[in-house]
């Protein structure tokens, strides 16, 4: 029996199912799909189609074997097809339509924290009346935080249970974090000569119990003025003016007596709007003490100095009556700012 012939027809058989299972698998939509379908089964054009009219040249012993192939391959074929056809129709199941001629959706932005917010209002105000602002490192060494201010070691002020000291190698001086932003003003005075205006605003650390009015990290903003002639007045008109600019209306300023280690006098700082006075932090004429620590002449130059506090300010502006909600990361209190 002459089996040429049927060897050639199950080679071409075998040739169009591996073809039609690459083209099949690869198919990514339905058009893919119908046009490797009328590639391969087309009734009138098909590969398949083709490969029948090969039966007429079997000899008539093959025939019934090359029937059989024939079969095998269109059934292995359909069952290819079938398998591509319902792999794009999940696709597009999970495909949403884009109408283009729909609104997009808005995505959503975030916004500056309101303390942030705060703190970049403070020195525009503080900028339009003369002050730079500056910045320094929040580890501080005891010279800066303490002994430049005029805070002596002995003083309870460098207590370690209201300080956060830092672990530092043995023989060394300690660092720990900075408990006031006055250090920045040590800094900047120690590499420039008067005049200086400058305004400090950063981060402090104490170990207060947080409540609604303390946090144990919180922001201070701090100004120094030196020049030839500063007085307690000049004080007063930089604090209302600053309060009126970023509070709006008519503020009031209050001077209560008070003592800081680094100011000579010194005064604790009221604020009065809405019919109601807020303690809003610390102020007085910067201690000779300090001026000479720095290489400054008291005798030359006078300053003052004023430290306030970025959350105190921001809550009243906004009318937040705990501080800590500044920090609790809550969104639907945030996004109201």
């Amino acid at each position: 029996m002459n089996t040429a012939a049927l060897d050639t027809f199950r080679a071409e058989l075998e040739r169009l199912r591996v073809e039609a299972e690459a083209a099949l698998g690869t198919a990514s939509d339905a058009n893919a799909v119908e046009a490797a379908r009328v590639e391969f089964l087309g009734a009138r054009s098909g590969r398949l189609k083709s490969l029948q009219k090969m039966l007429g040249a079997i000899p008539a012993g093959d025939k019934p074997a090359a029937g059989r192939h024939f079969n095998e391959a269109k059934e292995a074929v359909g069952v290819l097809l079938a398998a591509a056809q319902a792999r794009v129709e999940r696709v597009a199941a999970h495909v949403v339509p884009i109408d283009v001629t729909l609104p997009g959706e808005p995505v959503p932005r975030g916004h500056l924290h309101p303390i942030t917010q705060t703190i970049r209002r403070v020195q525009e105000i503080m900028a339009r009346l003369g002050f730079e602002s500056v910045d320094g490192p929040e580890i501080e060494d005891p010279w800066h935080n303490f002994e430049a201010l005029a805070i002596p070691p002995e003083h309870p002020a460098r207590d370690p249970l209201d300080n956060f000291y830092l672990a530092v190698a043995r023989g060394t001086d300690p660092l720990l974090l900075r408990s006031q932003t006055s250090t920045v003003q040590i800094r900047v005075m120690e590499t420039r000569r008067p005049p200086l205006r400058i305004v400090s605003l950063g981060r402090v650390y104490r170990p207060d119990t947080a409540d609604a009015t303390h946090y144990p990290m919180f922001h201070q903003v701090e100004g120094l003025l030196v020049e030839r002639g500063t007085t307690m007045a000049h004080l007063k008109s930089v604090l209302r003016l600053f309060a009126s600019s970023f509070l709006g209306g008519d503020v009031h300023v209050r001077f209560r007596p008070s003592f800081f280690p680094f100011t000579e006098p010194s005064v604790e700082v009221d604020m009065e709007w809405g019919g109601r006075w807020v303690e809003m932090g610390g102020a007085g004429m910067v201690d000779p003490a300090v001026l000479s620590a720095v290489g400054y002449d008291p005798a030359e130059v006078s300053g003052f100095a004023f430290g306030l506090g970025v959350e105190r300010i921001a809550a009243r502006r906004y009318g937040v009556s705990d501080i800590r909600d500044f920090y609790r990361n809550d969104v639907r209190f945030l996004r109201q700012f």
